[in-house]
């Protein structure tokens, strides 16, 4: 078992590839040849809340990532949402209208109860609880299914550590690197817990992954190799340089709290925020609503309207400083 430890998602990008050049063999997938690691990894984020990647060789979608994870804690499995902020979604889909494997509908409605509200009940009346599992994996659904779309991440473990922090392990069975685990998942995982340990009324601790088939596809991994080797990139992390690539560690930006409620008037404000009309007028009760997810889906639709550069100008109105920057970078990269 190989353990990465890093601060952040940023960090850990450079950290798993680098990883990769020097310990994994080529191997054969359903979906083409991949990189695999030659043991499970685990990556231990020090600070989960840190969910910004923003190395424009990677040119991660941050609204999708986003908007993604606010979909996931409704427990929805429409793929509608989803694919208004990324059309490639579709092809997981089986019936053209849900995703089998989403993992909120999982969380909170797949198994007929809301296995949040359980765990978040349970760890509020007895912190040293261990039994708070939340599950994703059906083997009566999955184990044999011939599907397009089953879940990645199986399980997760949530305790409370000994300074009283909520800390989440997430078990994953198969994790392409680059548009999994430090991708999507390290946003999508790091806003369940912190979702969690606000419900609870716990400070967000460490987040394991534990990624049993650790991998990147060879074409997009090669690809990424060449960007990130015409500015030495790795090398800029073997000299201990990495420090001034990273936004976060060098101050420039900062995590914008999610939840600053009651966790009941948040999960509203979540509901009629994902039933929200672009420009719509209208208050939340939560400031990360309207501080945050507001300008970020107004300026998603300018965009899509084919208005690049006044949605350079509306994500400025983004309170989140990690996530405007990203969003401003990803819409420069495409007005250039």
């Amino acid at each position: 078992m190989q353990v990465l430890e890093v601060r952040n998602v940023h960090d850990a990008l450079v950290r798993g590839m680098d990883f990769l050049v020097g310990d994994s063999y080529k191997d054969e997938s359903r979906n083409g040849t991949v990189y695999r690691a030659k043991t499970p990894v685990t990556t231990v984020y020090k600070r989960p809340a840190e969910r910004v990647l923003f190395w424009h060789e990677r040119d991660a979608n941050p609204f999708f990532h986003f908007m993604e994870g606010l979909w996931m804690l409704t427990g929805r499995n429409d793929l509608g949402f989803v694919h208004y902020y990324n059309k490639g979604m579709e092809k997981y889909s089986d019936d053209g209208e849900s995703l089998h494997g989403a993992y909120g509908w999982r969380w909170r409605d797949y198994f007929t109860i809301d296995q949040l509200q359980v765990i978040i009940q349970r760890l509020s009346q007895d912190p040293d609880d261990r039994r708070s599992v939340l599950q994703m994996w059906d083997p009566i659904g999955d184990l044999a299914r011939e599907g397009k779309d089953v879940p990645c991440n199986t399980c997760i473990y949530f305790s409370t550590d000994r300074s009283g922090c909520l800390q989440m392990t997430v078990s994953n069975r198969s994790n392409d690197i680059v548009w999994g685990a430090y991708g999507a998942n390290a946003v999508h995982m790091s806003m369940l817990q912190e979702y969690m340990a606000s419900a609870i009324g716990r400070p967000v601790g460490t987040y394991y992954q534990v990624s049993n088939n650790y991998h990147a596809y060879e074409e997009v991994f090669e690809k990424l190799m060449k960007k990130f080797g015409e500015r030495d990139a790795f090398d800029f992390y073997t000299l201990g340089r990495l420090i001034n690539e990273n936004p976060y560690k060098i101050g420039e930006v900062q995590p914008y709290p999610m939840v600053n409620t009651d966790i009941r008037i948040w999960d509203k404000d979540l509901v009629e925020f994902l039933d929200r009309t672009p420009f719509n007028e209208g208050e939340f009760n939560d400031r990360f609503f309207n501080e945050v997810a507001v300008p970020m889906q107004d300026s998603w639709w300018l965009h899509k309207s084919g208005k690049t550069e006044e949605a350079m100008i509306e994500i400025q109105k983004c309170a989140a400083s990690d996530w405007r920057k990203a969003c401003w970078e990803w819409f420069n990269r495409r007005v250039k």
